[in-house]
């Protein structure tokens, strides 16, 4: 049995549907959309949200998700920020160029 399938129903807040735009948050899977809403709460939402994630995932979670399986999602300076200060990954060497986008 997994961590979400054993806990009382999580919901996501309907709050996040601006940073989960691409989807209706009331059809998300916490476990089966993951990577996308790990992804996309590290890069656009606030540090109420991101809290919340990683209560939610555990921030050894968070981590293995954003090292292995990157999404183009990030500015530069947001892509440091959650790295090196909110994920404390500052002595790993995670390429860049797998999650900044590259801005217009």
């Amino acid at each position: 049995m997994n961590k979400f399938s054993s806990q009382k129903k999580i919901k996501i807040p309907e709050s996040f549907q601006g940073i989960l735009w691409s989807r209706d948050v009331k059809k998300l899977s916490l476990e089966r959309d993951k990577t996308y809403i790990i992804h996309q709460v590290l890069s656009y939402g606030m540090l109420e949200q991101i809290r919340w994630l990683l209560r939610v995932y555990g921030e050894e979670e968070v981590r293995k998700v954003f090292k292995e399986t990157p999404m183009k999602v990030y500015h530069p300076s947001t892509f440091y920020f959650i790295k090196n200060i909110i994920l404390n990954l500052k002595r790993k060497t995670i390429p860049s160029e797998k999650y900044v986008t590259t801005l217009y």
